[in-house]
């Protein structure tokens, strides 16, 4: 009985401190729900109503029918009509729409004289599976496209095989390779676990082993205190990139399209944004332990929600609405961009405006935060 009462006095104890560290506790019931949310509503691995520009120039009820059949399947949302090939181009490049169809101007006409014409479809196939089911689809696009135009004098032209031919083009990543995907995305989540994970580690450490009274008591300004702990994570960021890259080209042979620069100069943006946040969970948490659970909170919607393991057009509104407030999911695209679609400043422009602002918000709470502790 007397062990009995020891082993009760250490458990209520031990229940007293969990529950004076409101921070852990906090963790430990957020992350739970965090994940039942995220994987059982936002996740959905058979993305449909794609975005969709159609090239076409023909107004016969084939042409019209094939449009309508491609929408009816539920995986492609025509946005985009009547546009030249080079404007579609353009677009599937940027990233804007995932399909790009290509009918042919005399699609009806050559129908009818028995030919049998060529509808390309091009996949923007820098992420396999966000199509991959899309394209799965096609495969019945040619003998049900037209069955209800196909009939009386035309009912032959049904009874063939296909009416017409669909050529399937996947640009960026030809083969369908998965490691095409994830080996540059990989880049993005390893630069964001580390940078923040460090960045807040080094300055809690700070805090527990009352070396930051010492540092306070020299004329630093808090500006300065920041961009001096960051800087050392910046050139360790960069010796990871070196690493991650050179195992990128030599063990799985992943392209590199574009500017090499551009590529670093981008990644230098990313990687302050993801240091500002590191700096700002340091004035938040109290010790290391802490440090490293607001680390998991930030990590884990930026590895799910950023498109790095799960189709970013395959989640609903409101969890892409998240996913871009968040440095990694534009990270993602102007790697990609870079490295497969060998994309330039111009196109990248439209991710970097966001991680920009990020760094901007991250910076100036974790620099007034900052101050607050001073005081």
């Amino acid at each position: 009985m007397q062990a009995l009462a020891r082993m009760f006095a250490i458990a209520l104890k031990e229940v007293q401190q969990m529950l004076r560290d409101r921070l852990t506790f906090a963790m430990a019931v957020a992350v739970p729900i965090l994940q039942l949310v995220l994987f059982g509503y936002a996740i959905n691995t058979d993305p449909k109503g794609l975005p969709t520009a159609v090239v076409s120039q023909d107004t016969s009820p084939m042409a019209r029918s094939l449009v309508a059949t491609l929408q009816t399947s539920g995986y492609f949302r025509v946005v985009e009509t009547g546009l030249s090939e080079a404007r579609g181009d353009a677009l599937l490049q940027s990233g804007d729409i995932q399909f790009l169809v290509v009918v042919p101007d005399d699609f009806g006409a050559r129908i009818v004289r028995g030919e049998k014409p060529a509808v390309l479809i091009a996949a923007d196939a820098t992420d396999p599976s966000a199509g991959g089911n899309a394209l799965a689809a096609l495969s019945q696009l040619g003998s049900t496209a037209l069955a209800r135009d196909l009939r009386g004098a035309l009912a032959p032209r049904a009874a063939a095989a296909q009416p017409f031919e669909v050529r399937i083009q996947r640009r960026y990543n030809p083969e369908g390779l998965s490691r095409y995907n994830i080996v540059p995305g990989l880049v993005g989540t390893i630069l964001t676990m580390t940078m923040v994970m460090l960045t807040s580690l080094a300055m809690t450490r700070e805090r527990e082993r009352g070396t930051m009274e010492n540092l306070l008591a020299t004329p630093v300004r808090p500006l300065e205190v920041m961009v001096g702990k960051i800087l050392p994570y910046v050139v360790l960021g960069y010796v990871q990139l070196g690493v991650i890259l050179g195992a990128a080209f030599v063990l799985f042979d992943v392209p590199m399209v574009g500017s090499a620069a551009l590529l670093l100069a981008m990644i230098g943006v990313f990687m302050l944004a993801n240091l500002g946040v590191g700096f700002t969970f340091s004035t938040l948490a109290r010790n290391q332990l802490q440090a490293l659970q607001l680390t998991f909170f930030f990590f884990l919607p930026s590895m799910l929600l950023s498109g790095f393991m799960f189709p970013f057009r395959g989640m609903p509104g409101w969890a892409q609405t998240l996913g871009e407030a968040l440095p990694l999911t534009h990270f993602l695209r102007i790697v990609r961009g870079v490295m497969l679609k060998g994309s330039g400043a111009a196109e990248l422009m439209p991710e970097l405006w966001p991680m920009l602002a990020f760094l901007a918000v991250a910076g100036g709470v974790a620099l007034l935060r900052y101050r607050r502790t001073v005081d």
